[in-house]
């Protein structure tokens, strides 16, 4: 059977990026990725006011397709113009909130700790996201030959500065000292991943603070990333990143959210900490090494499941 084509549509952000491009390969579809650019005037409307017209965004799409999966504020326009003009010759899945009518998508994804409803929205618990266990197997060796085989793995991943946290040096020192004094004198060895919104200041830091033989990943490694979840024994993730946290969570393994004070209101990341805190899923990173064990979460596929149904029964004609 022919695969169906898929386009994706975001802003080319990592979290971003995981979310569509796992639930396109969760559907098995043959996509390709499509960057969207907002053109300068209209990046100062929100969505719900912005006309629904192709002089909005820069991309020229002529690609033939058939699923339109897209995520974050700059994809909404695209995917709804493409929906009006495709009609039912295509299928257009959101992910997140949109902030127009959820009517303009055949589905809305969105995480249960957003509280979205509608006929047409998908719950998840946490992000969806493109990480599978096998790939994890998969990528098992490439740190290994780094790891000391005495010693216990501990991985944090590292975000970056938000609108709701900021990633100050005392901040930074203080989730460095409670690995220090919770893993490394426990005979934990430490690897560090940054993401691509990790400030390289922060690298340096990490370099510096950490002894020669603690993996510092210095660069954005995916593979790295892939291993260093497979191999580890806890997971430390730092709190501006529920994606990261969601991604952690099908390793099934301890996960513990290095907290940072708010520097706005981010009632939807408490939300989330509540929920997988209820799920055993995650612990704060304080001062103690606890062991715990949890359902693996395999949301993405859960999510899939479900559109695949409705996909058997669509007329793309």
């Amino acid at each position: 059977m022919t695969k169906l084509k898929g386009l994706l549509l975001t802003e080319g952000m990592h979290g971003m990026i995981s979310q569509v491009e796992g639930l396109a390969k969760a559907l098995d579809l043959d996509f390709i990725h499509e960057k969207i650019e907002i053109n300068n005037f209209w990046k100062l409307f929100p969505p719900k006011v912005t006309p629904v017209q192709d002089f909005v965004f820069k991309n020229k799409i002529d690609s033939q397709f058939d699923v339109v999966i897209s995520c974050g504020r700059k994809s909404v326009i695209p995917s709804i113009y493409l929906k009006k003009k495709f009609k039912n010759k295509i299928i257009n899945i959101h992910i997140q909130e949109p902030k127009v009518f959820l009517d303009n998508f055949d589905f809305v994804v969105a995480p249960e700790h957003d509280g979205l409803k509608g006929n047409n929205v998908l719950t998840s618990k946490g992000a969806v996201h493109y990480l599978t266990n096998d790939e994890l197997d998969q990528n098992e060796n490439y740190l290994k030959s780094r790891i000391n085989s005495q010693k216990k793995i501990v991985t944090l991943i590292l975000g970056g500065p938000t609108r709701y946290y900021d990633y100050n040096n005392q901040v930074i020192e203080g989730i460095f000292s409670k690995i220090e004094q919770n893993f490394i004198k426990n005979n934990y060895q430490v690897i560090i991943i940054p993401s691509m919104r990790t400030p390289q200041n922060i690298i340096e830091k990490a370099k510096n603070y950490f002894y020669k033989d603690q993996i510092i990943i210095p660069n954005v490694d995916k593979k790295a990333y892939l291993s260093s979840l497979k191999i580890s024994d806890h997971i430390i993730v730092t709190c501006d990143s529920t994606s990261m946290i969601s991604e952690a969570a099908i390793t099934g393994k301890p996960i513990y959210v290095a907290q940072m004070p708010a520097i706005k209101n981010n009632q939807r990341f408490k939300n989330f900490f509540n929920l997988f805190e209820s799920l055993n899923i995650i612990k704060e990173l304080n001062n103690s090494i606890e062991n715990w064990t949890y359902t693996k979460l395999n949301e993405t596929n859960k999510i899939a499941n479900q559109i695949k149904e409705k996909i058997k029964q669509h007329d793309f004609s």
